[in-house]
């Protein structure tokens, strides 16, 4: 079994057995690329009145709890609170996926959407489906088999390029004589 044929065969197979997983990685890893240009998948970051934070934590939580349709009985409710000073926001992502933005100074809620960017990085890293156990047995070897996939790639590509020059310098290197 010559190495040009074993490589074929190698890129063949993992190409077959990893496709599913691969095709998963590549299109979230797409949803994640474009999430700030596409509102659908991460809501847009508002601006606040300030730059400098001027209410606490607590103030932040009333907010949040004042819109009855979030349903936020307490911290328990909420997974994270991200402040950006830049911005005067603190995004408060809800467990249920749900970003409310906060305005620093006044405390005015600014917009509630609903953030899909947690989920689809979940599904691009694999923890979606069965947490570490998918994520290290089947997307990891998913993405060993990407590269693999690359390398036989690139050699079957650079292959028939290198015959062509070997021919060229053969049949240069004969008339020259």
């Amino acid at each position: 079994m010559t190495f040009n044929f074993l490589n074929r065969k190698v890129h063949y197979w993992t190409s077959v057995i990893f496709a599913l997983p691969v095709l998963v990685i590549l299109t979230t890893g797409f949803l994640l690329q474009i999430k700030k240009q596409w509102t659908w998948v991460q809501p847009p970051e508002q601006k606040g009145v300030g730059k400098t934070p001027t209410i606490n934590l607590e103030h932040v939580l009333s907010a949040v709890q004042a819109l009855p349709e979030r349903n936020v009985s307490g911290w328990t409710d909420i997974s994270r609170v991200d402040i950006r000073p830049s911005k005067g926001i603190a995004k408060v992502t809800l467990k249920d996926d749900w970003e409310v933005q906060v305005d620093m100074e006044t405390g005015k809620v600014l917009q509630s959407a609903y953030r899909r960017s947690d989920l689809i990085e979940t599904l691009h890293d694999g923890s979606f489906f069965a947490g570490d156990i998918t994520k290290l047995g089947l997307f990891l070897p998913s993405a060993v088999a990407l590269l693999l996939l690359w390398c036989t790639g690139l050699w079957m590509f650079w292959l028939p390029i290198a015959v062509r020059r070997r021919k060229a310098k053969g049949i240069l290197s004969r008339t020259a004589k």
